[in-house]
């Protein structure tokens, strides 16, 4: 089931029309989020990310969206798909209403949640391969709206085209100045020796929510140094490890880039931090 303006709907109901701004123009924004046996990850900062998207796009902000609200709302769909009691996937998308073209007629906006299964509880580090690409044919924009998460992702998609196509798992996207932004599906970290390195939001990436508790994390880390500054594409074969961060998988290790193989021991432990920090931010 989902769940559509707060009334529950099974799967195969037909809601959204050919008329729906968030299909004709990507009107609209999306929080991915971690519900564990009922409790919403990181939820504060999803629904502040939310809120604060929604006034940049000048989306009117309904006088129910409480934090409390928009919790039991995700709460009520997760239960009503019996995943109470195990991990569940939730995606929550907020779409201004029908009418208009470019300009729409009304800034009053509907929200949509839906609900998947997730196979662990707890943020797993995978030791699988996972080779990535740069990928160079169109680049993000350096500006709040690349901040954001919307739903005008063609650029991703394409990306994950070309890394099918290749033969990659992930791609590395870049910006107009040629400068590394993040990968398809999250935020990225590089290490050498001491220091974690993270491109800044004024280069275009994603302003993410895993990608903030983790500069949390590494500021009170001994032994660790936090840079969000611009990385060059020329330091990523002389990082000791690369990774992805984003609210699913949490920090995914990048095992292989061209000729450089990556180790993985730094993200081992900045994620045994993260899993602690989760289960912190329940109580």
């Amino acid at each position: 089931m989902f769940n559509f303006n707060g009334e529950l709907f099974s799967k195969d109901r037909e809601i959204l029309n050919y008329n729906n701004r968030g299909f004709k123009y990507g009107d609209a924004l999306f929080e991915t989020i971690r519900c564990i046996n009922g409790n919403v990850f990181f939820w504060e900062d999803h629904y502040f990310r939310l809120m604060s998207s929604m006034r940049i796009l000048r989306m009117e902000i309904p006088m129910e969206f409480t934090l409390e609200f928009l919790e039991e709302e995700i709460k009520k769909v997760v239960a009503n798909n019996g995943l109470e009691n195990t991990a569940a996937r939730v995606r929550l998308t907020i779409f201004r209403k029908d009418g208009g073209l470019y300009s729409p007629i009304t800034n009053d906006v509907s929200y949509l949640i839906e609900v998947g299964t997730l196979e662990s509880p707890f943020y797993l580090l995978s030791s699988d391969s996972y080779e990535v690409e740069l990928f160079k044919d169109y680049f993000v924009n350096k500006d709040m709206l690349s901040n954001l998460k919307t739903t005008n992702k063609i650029l991703n998609v394409v990306a994950g085209v070309y890394a099918q196509e290749n033969g990659y798992e992930n791609c590395i996207l870049i910006n107009n100045d040629k400068q590394v932004v993040e990968v398809i599906n999250g935020n990225l970290f590089l290490v050498k020796d001491n220091a974690i390195k993270t491109p800044p939001l004024s280069d275009g990436c994603l302003d993410g929510i895993i990608r903030k508790k983790l500069i949390e994390i590494i500021k009170k880390t001994e032994g660790l140094e936090l840079q969000e500054d611009s990385i060059s594409p020329f330091e990523l074969q002389k990082a000791d490890e690369l990774f992805i961060t984003n609210s699913i998988s949490g920090i995914r290790p990048i095992t292989k880039y061209r000729k450089k193989d990556y180790r993985n021991s730094t993200g081992k432990s900045l994620l045994g931090k993260l899993n602690a920090k989760a289960r912190i931010d329940q109580f």
